[in-house]
């Protein structure tokens, strides 16, 4: 017997995008690990998230607050959109420097 759920995922990685960055320049990008992480978060295992892209945290708050903005029209969200794109970057560009020893 076949278990849906993890037919479901397996089959999800086989339309992931290759990274242009790492498949023309042979360097992954800051956001390489992303859609793996997601991945790896559907499927409910957190830290094996966090292990694989540590902004994927960050990455998803970013997104529910740019999707507020979205759909809160009376609320202004630019200071709070600006401040955790910068958190967020800081977040990326660390986590780049410890994965490859900078």
């Amino acid at each position: 017997m076949y278990h849906c759920k993890s037919l479901f995922f397996m089959n999800l990685e086989d339309f992931m995008l290759s990274c242009p960055s790492k498949s023309i320049l042979g360097i992954e990008c800051l956001g390489c690990g992303t859609q793996r992480a997601l991945l790896l978060l559907f499927q409910g295992k957190f830290s094996q998230a966090f292990q694989m892209y540590p902004p994927i945290y960050t990455w998803l708050i970013f997104l529910g607050i740019l999707t507020a903005s979205v759909i809160d029209k009376k609320r202004s969200y630019s200071t709070l959109i600006k401040g955790f794109a910068i958190v967020h970057a800081l977040v990326m560009v660390v986590a780049y420097g410890v994965k490859h020893q900078f």
